[in-house]
């Protein structure tokens, strides 16, 4: 005889609050496992494909092992050091660019820019505390050996928890089927391949777009000649996953240094501003078409507030779990909606469908 509902809420309900309580206090411990976890789902379906072209999922394993690495250490050896060398350089240079920005504004609008003005002494604080702060955060994180521990930790535990999980995922994956209470097994499979069309619509192909979409920002910024190109490639690609978001800040960042490096080559500035309108052309209408879907079921804002939410309690690995969350979460709000849509609870005590 099944457990009565109030008896399974009650079990699931604590089952829930031990592992929010077990995320909170193993945030940074789970951290390498959530990424290997994240890396492992992301890297199936490539496994599926190179079983499916007749090698055995160890050697699928280990195909994609070997290019993963030699990818890694060909962005370790080229693009890392630029990254960093740019971040550091364009961190320092924030308090000129600001000045200059001064100066110009003093120029065109000198009543706006008086000297005890408060728009003119922000500009300066600004320009300076990005200065100090950024470069301390960089340095703090790079130079203290607690960070470099860190960094080389998942180094080491990423690469080997993704390669565990991809070697074992479709058998985990029958294994979790197996555990599944039998009379809501069929319920349960519903929702999680939902929830699995809308992750892998959102993570793998978000995430292909915005590795695309930064590189091609970084290399096209950087054949232009704009000074940390490569820096707000990054920063662009990385937002992507938030509709126009990415192009939005990137392209007001790359316009912004543009002005202050090219002033008065307004085709260097013209190239810089059609780099990123040409991006959004190829993002709107060949690869979110093609690489997410139509209809990924997870609109802008949910996104945002998971993201604020997960990130402000749980911290980094909140943030990184915020997206798979607010993916379950919106699945089963709409699978909550169909269910009270045809509940009594919704009809009353009518049976006719409702107009």
């Amino acid at each position: 005889m099944a457990l009565p509902a109030r008896e399974q809420v009650k079990y699931w309900g604590i089952a829930a609050a031990a592992f929010a309580v077990v995320l909170w206090f193993l945030g940074d411990v789970l951290l390498p496992f959530v990424l290997g976890g994240a890396i492992a789902y992301f890297l199936d379906p490539v496994a599926d494909r190179l079983e499916r072209a007749g090698l055995s999922r160890v050697m699928a394993t280990a195909v994609i092992t070997v290019v993963g690495i030699v990818a890694f250490v060909l962005l370790l050896l080229w693009v890392i050091p630029s990254l960093v060398t740019q971040a550091v350089g364009l961190f320092d240079t924030a308090p000129t660019l600001f000045a200059n920005l001064r100066d110009f504004l003093i120029e065109r609008f000198p009543e706006v820019m008086d000297a005890d003005s408060p728009l003119r002494r922000s500009l300066v604080s600004v320009g300076e505390t990005i200065q100090s702060k950024g470069g301390e955060l960089l340095n703090t994180v790079l130079s203290s050996a607690a960070g470099i521990l860190n960094i080389v930790m998942l180094f080491v535990i990423v690469p080997v928890v993704a390669v565990y999980l991809l070697l074992d995922w479709d058998r985990m994956v029958a294994r979790i089927d197996d555990l599944l209470p039998r009379d809501h097994a069929p319920t349960i499979r519903k929702l999680a391949r939902d929830i699995d069309r809308t992750l892998a619509s959102f993570i793998r192909g978000m995430g292909t777009v915005c590795i695309i979409l930064g590189t091609y920002y970084a290399v096209a910024l950087m054949l232009i000649g704009l000074q940390f190109g490569l820096v707000v490639g990054f920063v662009a690609g990385l937002v992507t996953f938030i509709p126009y978001l990415g192009a939005l800040i990137g392209g007001a960042l790359a316009i912004g240094l543009a002005l202050f490096q090219f002033w008065g080559d307004w085709l260097s500035i013209g190239l810089v501003a059609g780099v990123f309108v040409l991006g959004q052309v190829i993002e709107g209408n060949v690869l979110t078409p093609k690489l997410v879907g139509s209809s990924v079921g997870l609109h802008p804002v949910w996104l945002i507030l998971a993201l604020s939410i997960f990130g402000t309690i749980f911290g980094f690995v909140g943030m990184l779990v915020a997206v798979p969350v607010a993916a379950a979460l919106g699945v089963i709000a709409r699978f909550a909606t169909q269910q009270y849509v045809q509940s009594r609870l919704y009809r009353g005590l009518s049976d006719q469908d409702p107009e």
